[in-house]
């Protein structure tokens, strides 16, 4: 009977749970599900900077230390932080509606008790850059757009710009507040939080994203050419400078004189969900294979593990990973923080004498499925500051990202999420490049 349940967990995406839920004590369990079901359970929600995310610290470092790992320790740092506060939204006119609405990070508050003012609609973001200067004064912006999924994720970068870039450039026009759709690709009456910034001299603004249902509402009243008025709390507002820190830990390779190859993911999450597939999967999958890639011996290389802090507020604990450790050589670098659904296409950045390193590397993927692509890794953003320091290798193992936008930064970022085979899969695939890169004795170089 469990097995059948397994198999209708694989083929039944959104059944991932129950499966795994009904296993006997110790069945199809792993030390990647352990990590990733107690983190989110035992933890929870890890903003940057607050107390949840000091106790994942704590948590991971005990964790990591009861694993094996040597050499487990935190590297403080400090951020500058931002708390969320209470947060409601209603259109008032034309018609009384309720709205789902989060803030967005580094967002400042609205006046005591609110703000009522006209909201203006705007359907991309080029569309409110259109805008003549000053003609928002008193008003709210509402930029609306059109982000659909995609199996790479490559929507991301360019919808996303609605969150980062938008605030800001409403604040510039004289905008009061501003709302946007959030950046994400469900249907669902989940609203998307996410970081925001304004460049100095770019006076801050109360900042908030609506569920998708909700911005298809205020899509379709704008449409009729009535005026739009929002009632408009949000509470979040920036404070700090706040504590955070990375833990980092080592699994010693036979030959200490080898730069050793470093797997990062980050371990704080935003607020609304407890952070299951952004990103204590990543956590989870990189910790479990490096541990598994000792299996058999003892590689030549030394495997560290990066479990960063403060990624989602502005990368800082790759920032700080860099200045920590810049003077010390690194061979490889790789990042998991797109989920936990299956790795389908493997990139690399590499220096013309490790070609075929790479192609061994290729070569023992294709059976799980994994394809090659031409196009330069890159990272991420808990590495990228260490690649760019010491111009590392790179190899990205990239996870299929149809759902991902669905889930990420909303109340929906949940465990349940998680389909154990995927999980699995992840780690089946670098467990398989960990061995490899870990036991090469030659030089490992990036691109000149």
């Amino acid at each position: 009977m469990l097995k059948t349940l397994a198999r209708v967990a694989v083929a039944a995406p959104f059944a991932f749970l129950s499966a795994h839920a009904l296993a006997a004590p110790g069945e199809g369990r792993d030390v990647a599900w352990d990590i990733l079901a107690d983190l989110t359970t035992e933890v929870g929600p890890r903003l940057a900077g607050s107390e949840r995310e000091a106790a994942a610290r704590d948590w991971a470092v005990a964790r990591l230390k009861a694993l094996g790992f040597a050499n487990v320790r935190s590297e403080p740092f400090t951020i500058p932080g931002w708390i969320r506060g209470a947060e409601t939204a209603q259109l008032t006119a034309p018609y009384p509606q309720p709205l789902h609405i989060t803030a967005l990070g580094n967002s400042v508050a609205t006046p005591a008790g609110g703000l009522t003012a006209e909201l203006v609609y705007f359907a991309s973001l080029d569309a409110l850059k259109a805008a003549p200067d000053a003609s928002l004064k008193g008003k709210v912006a509402f930029v609306d757009h059109a982000m659909r999924a995609n199996q790479d994720g490559s929507g991301y970068g360019p919808f996303g710009q609605v969150r980062r870039a938008g605030p800001a450039l409403a604040s510039r026009k004289g905008a009061v507040a501003i709302v946007i759709r959030s950046v994400g690709t469900d249907s669902n009456r989940d609203p998307h939080t996410g970081v925001t910034g304004f460049p100095e001299g770019v006076a801050p603004i109360p900042a908030g994203a609506v569920s998708a249902p909700d911005a298809a509402l205020i899509a379709r009243i704008a449409a009729t050419g009535k005026p739009v008025r929002i009632a408009l709390v949000l509470e979040g507002h920036p404070v700090g400078p706040l504590p955070s820190g990375n833990v980092v830990a080592d699994l010693p390779g036979r030959d200490p004189k080898l730069p050793p190859i470093l797997v990062g993911c980050h371990l704080d999450s935003w607020d609304l969900g407890t952070g299951a597939i952004d990103d204590a999967a990543g956590c989870a999958i990189v910790a479990a294979a490096a541990l598994r890639a000792q299996q058999g011996g003892k590689p030549l290389r030394t495997i560290r593990v990066l479990w960063a802090g403060s990624e989602e507020n502005g990368g800082f604990g790759g920032v700080a990973y860099a200045k920590a450790h810049g003077a010390e050589p690194h061979a490889l670098a790789m990042e998991s923080d797109f989920g936990a659904d299956r790795v389908w296409r493997l990139k690399f950045a590499f220096a013309n004498g490790n070609q075929p390193l790479a192609d061994r590397i290729a070569a023992a993927l294709l059976p799980l499925g994994i394809v090659r692509n031409d196009e330069r890794a890159n990272g991420g953003t808990d590495v990228a500051p260490i690649i760019t320091a010491q111009k590392l290798a790179v190899i990205d193992l990239e996870q299929d990202g149809t759902r991902y936008f669905d889930l990420h930064h909303t109340p929906d970022d949940t465990l349940d999420k998680v389909d154990p085979a995927q999980l699995e899969q992840n780690v089946a695939a670098w467990t398989a490049v960990l061995k490899i890169v870990a036991d090469e004795a030659g030089p490992i170089s990036g691109p000149n």
